[in-house]
């Protein structure tokens, strides 16, 4: 399979391209959602694509989506991606998309962290706290938490990177009732999920659930679910407290850029991204190959 890094569907309309997903309008009520091989790190889009990536992501969020129905409904249709658009068209969204019901997003990232890791650490280390939330003293990098933090973020333009905010601000943006439910739902997503990926031996460090509302009112999973996108995997068996281990997400890929020299400089973490080397481009979509199989095969 061929990667994709951009989709070019001409029998739908183009709403939207993300970092990571075109999206197209069906009718005046659902998406077709595709899953490119884009690959984004510090909110910026890298110029390469990560083979069959899109594919991965596709179906480990179809995973999640289907083994936690029963906590929140999602905006899957279940109609087939191959039927809505042109014969020549399958080939963009085989095995790479989803029909979804059109909602009304919510513009906040519900982040869940059940560890203390990445911008979290950086933040304790600093702060003693994690998005306004104190902490025990004397916590280390990597440590499990007593329970999971909600830490929630306002999504921010394309290129620009979301902002950590309090749950006041939270309540501030859309209401006491909603926030709560919002809180209340990541928090139960987060735990059922850790709990089944931790027979798979595989720790869930934290992840991010986005939310919209239905016709009704209703609160509905979107977008994205517990992939190596959208969440911090590590295998278990090289954990231990006071370093990340070796990671299933891009995480291999922010710690190369870290490193990587722009013009006889430190990267700046802005746009145009350096070019990854391909070494780092196989090792990645290694990474997220095996966080697909590990998860989904008995």
């Amino acid at each position: 399979m061929s990667a994709l890094y951009a989709t070019s569907i001409q029998s739908l309309p183009l709403l939207s391209k993300g970092k990571v997903r075109d999206v197209y309008a069906l009718g005046d009520d659902k998406l077709l959602m595709i899953t490119t091989d884009r690959l984004s790190a510090f909110d910026v889009v890298m110029g390469q694509p990560i083979p069959e990536k899109g594919v991965v992501l596709n179906q480990m969020a179809n995973f999640w989506f289907d083994k936690l129905a029963a906590v929140v409904p999602n905006h899957l249709t279940g109609i087939d991606p191959t039927t809505v658009v042109t014969a020549d068209e399958v080939s963009q969204v085989q095995g790479r998309a989803v029909v979804a019901k059109r909602l009304k997003p919510i513009l906040v990232e519900a982040v869940v962290r059940g560890y203390l890791a990445g911008s979290a650490w950086k933040d304790y280390k600093e702060t003693g706290t994690v998005c306004g939330i104190a902490l025990p003293d004397g916590l280390e990098n990597a440590q499990k938490l007593s329970e999971p933090i909600f830490t929630p973020a306002a999504k921010a333009e394309m290129g620009e990177h979301d902002e950590n905010i309090s749950f006041d601000k939270v309540i501030e943006m859309i209401g006491e009732k909603l926030a709560n439910e919002i809180r209340e739902v990541s928090i139960r997503l987060y735990k059922e999920a850790s709990e089944f990926a931790a027979t798979r031996g595989i720790i869930i460090a934290d992840t991010k659930f986005e939310f919209g509302l239905d016709g009704t009112g209703q609160l509905v999973l979107m977008d994205e679910i517990l992939t190596a996108d959208s969440s911090r995997f590590w295998p278990a068996e090289t954990y231990y407290v006071g370093a990340n281990p070796p990671s299933y997400d891009k995480q291999f890929v922010r710690d190369w850029l870290e490193t990587a020299m722009v013009d006889g400089k430190l990267w700046s973490k802005t746009a145009p991204a350096p070019t990854l080397p391909v070494e780092v481009i196989e090792q990645t979509a290694q990474k997220y190959r095996e966080a697909l199989t590990r998860l989904t095969q008995e």
